[in-house]
């Protein structure tokens, strides 16, 4: 029983890390993927003029600046033949595309900027789902003028549905379509305006710091966020998860500890009179600890190895069939992630073995101190 528990114990705990820094990798992938590393604002929505200078600007005055695009972007809703939703329209630089869903698309193409025929957009499946939407359909998207009252009337702007994207997190799938820069300052009257620019930088690791500097450079009334402050619940929830890590260890560390103690007593109990035999013999205390410490470690390291095969074939089977699935709409992903990572692995199998070791020494020195004259007249 207790090397089934300790079996069961590292499996588990092994499997969680596993899927924890899935979850961590996962998320961090798509956001970033999807997303650009920073986006600069205007303070209350404000309108950024002359764009292009301050594109010209951050590229010859920050280091570590890959690209940067405008973009003009703004909530609205959408209306098909038989439903209406809301979206954030996005108008992008198609030729200076840094978050567009090009890569995601699963129908249609991408959006054209020729200046001919009706203007495009592309959807997430979600969104075209509840729209009942395909290819080639005629969608109308209403949206208020920028910085217009409320009593304004909203501007309708017709498009021809180009494509559809998959982005995997639903969250996207179901709010963001996109169009050209051009469609989308016509039908929020922005005229050569721009809402924001999105930014990829090639340290992902120093995103804070070239926001810092790009804001410095550029001043009022531009901000820039990080993917990480624009997602910052998204993020800080996949660190909660993380934290509980230890409580998880500390708890199945209790268990194994408690059944180990009980085995290795119960061994000594077992085994009271072969111990005052070998005392009678002329063993010392130090033997029969050394014998007593070898059985729990042989009993821990089997539960050990088995444990952490239990759980690798657990991580195989998940990463390469996902067979357990997770609402798309609530964890961002459709499958539970795995990340098979050699220092999850080692971590639990050092804390047990360990744990382990300590946990026979107050049983060991219990058989150590046996008097083999009590031992045998009452063993």
């Amino acid at each position: 029983m207790t090397v089934l528990g300790i079996m069961l114990g590292t499996a588990a705990l092994v499997i969680t890390l596993s899927v924890l820094s899935g979850f961590e990798r996962e998320i961090k992938e798509k956001v970033v993927a999807f997303t650009s590393h920073i986006q600069i604002l205007g303070y209350q929505n404000e309108p950024l003029r002359e764009y292009r200078r301050s594109i010209e600007r951050v590229k010859e005055g920050v280091p570590g600046v890959k690209s940067i695009s405008p973009f003009a972007a703004k909530e609205g809703m959408i209306r098909s033949r038989s439903a209406v939703d809301g979206i954030l329209l996005k108008g992008i630089d198609v030729s200076e595309e840094i978050v567009a869903p090009r890569q995601h698309l699963i129908k249609g193409r991408f959006l054209v900027e020729d200046g001919t025929g009706p203007a495009q957009v592309v959807i997430g499946s979600k969104l075209a789902r509840k729209l009942a939407a395909d290819v080639g359909d005629k969608l109308v998207v209403f949206a208020l003028p920028m910085n217009g009252a409320p009593s304004l009337q909203p501007r309708a702007m017709q498009f021809q549905l180009a494509g559809i994207y998959e982005s995997g997190m639903a969250e996207f799938d179901d709010i963001y379509a996109y169009t050209t820069l051009r469609n989308a300052q016509k039908l929020f009257r922005l005229d050569d305006d721009v809402t924001g620019f999105d930014v990829l930088v090639n340290d992902i690791t120093k995103v804070d710091e070239v926001a810092g500097r790009i804001e410095s450079l550029l001043g009022s009334p531009h901000f820039a966020r990080s993917v990480f402050q624009l997602y910052r619940n998204l993020f800080s929830w996949v660190e909660l998860q993380k934290k509980l890590s230890p409580l998880l260890l500390s708890l199945i560390t209790v268990v194994a500890t408690v059944n180990m103690i009980g085995t290795i007593l119960m061994f000594v109990l077992e085994k009271t009179r072969a111990v005052a035999i070998l005392k009678s013999l002329g063993a010392g205390p130090s033997i029969i600890r050394r014998i007593f410490i070898l059985q729990g470690l042989s009993i821990a390291l089997g539960g050990v190895v088995l444990g952490n095969l239990l759980a690798y074939v657990f991580c195989w089977i998940q990463l390469n069939f996902r067979i357990l699935s997770l609402p798309s709409d609530i964890y961002y992903m459709s499958s539970v992630p795995i990340l098979l990572q050699p220092a999850n692995f080692l971590l639990v199998s050092g804390v047990a073995l360990v744990m382990s070791f300590v946990t026979t020494l107050l049983p060991s020195a219990a058989a150590a101190r046996l008097d083999p004259v009590v031992a045998l007249r009452f063993g």
